[in-house]
């Protein structure tokens, strides 16, 4: 699944593809509002992928500390102050659909 068609899919009145990771279903239903529903599907998800969604959720709460904590376990570092957060799961998103 290309970008654009992921964010069809999520701008849409499409269900979340089973085939898509957990990483991805959690993004997906982030994209559509439902905080609760990604935070279940990224806390699922096990994977380093699963930890940066998971990171990326946290932020956007505001819970800078636990945020700081998923990422480190994804390997990652938390985005500098001026990334927003669309442009982070737009990252995110690409990135993980781009493998």
């Amino acid at each position: 699944m290309s970008f654009d068609e992921f964010q069809q899919s999520v701008a849409g009145d499409a269900v979340v593809s089973a085939g898509l990771s957990g990483a991805l279903q959690a993004l997906w239903h982030d994209g559509r509002g439902d905080w609760d529903g990604a935070h279940n599907c990224a806390q699922d998800d096990k994977s380093r992928d699963g930890s940066w969604v998971h990171a990326y959720l946290h932020r956007k709460e505001g819970d800078e500390g636990n945020a700081g904590y998923w990422y480190a376990r994804a390997g990652r570092t938390m985005p500098l102050k001026g990334v927003t957060l669309a442009a982070e799961w737009a990252e995110i998103a690409r990135e993980l659909l781009g493998r």
